[in-house]
């Protein structure tokens, strides 16, 4: 499958190949412009998640990948996970029980943000980006579906990230809580200028993302 280019700016997976014991897993040649979201859908078994965790950087050493990861124009292949500038969120919220909700967020944070008052005030407006005032001090055991995944959302935009790549994020919500969360994912990734890269096997995701599909298997 081959996309157009992404220029300098976006996300690209320019002539990506996985192979697992010599078998063509992935073939893929694709891009995403910052603020665009483009859905890669496919069944279960045809190689979703072991794309994300090429993208991710934690493909495992089973397996052999070509290709490059282009974020805004640097090539990150082989930079660790952590310098890719690339944004996870995963079918779990994967908050960390231990902690708080600012605890959680804390993690997340970019270190750019200095000093206790800066961090909490950076904290504090993310929640009320997402209607969770008042919630910093919360257990997370505590929270429901939608306001962990709010949670976690936030996290990981916390991070500032370059690109945000979505692992079928909604598929353990309800039906009414998947529709909500779904339009605030896809409303974050606009309003900061986010490439998105959502994969998932349901088609009413597809739609709701609203840009380009492309078909794995």
């Amino acid at each position: 499958m081959k996309e157009g280019d992404a220029g300098t700016g976006g996300l690209a997976l320019r002539d990506v190949t996985i192979r697992l014991n010599g078998d063509r897993l992935i073939a893929l040649d694709a891009s995403v412009q910052p603020g665009e979201v483009l859905t890669i859908m496919g069944p279960s078994g045809v190689g979703k998640s072991t794309l994300l965790a090429f993208i991710g950087g934690f493909l495992g050493g089973d397996f052999h990948a070509t290709g490059k990861i282009i974020v805004n124009g640097r090539d990150v292949t082989a930079l660790p996970p952590q310098l890719r500038g690339i944004g996870l969120l995963f079918q779990d919220a994967l908050l960390l029980p231990h902690l708080s909700v600012a605890g959680n967020l804390l993690i997340g944070l970019a270190p750019a943000v200095k000093g206790r008052a800066a961090r909490r005030a950076s904290i504090e407006a993310a929640l009320a980006e997402v209607g969770l005032e008042d919630f910093a001090d919360r257990d997370p055991a505590t929270l429901s579906g939608g306001q962990a995944a709010r949670v976690a959302l936030m996290r990981t935009l916390l991070s500032r990230p370059e690109a945000l790549v979505l692992d079928e994020p909604f598929s353990r919500l309800d039906v009414a809580l998947r529709a909500q969360v779904r339009e605030l994912v896809f409303a974050e990734g606009r309003k900061h200028g986010l490439p998105v890269l959502l994969v998932t096997h349901d088609p009413a995701d597809a739609a709701a993302a609203g840009g380009r599909i492309l078909e794995l298997g």
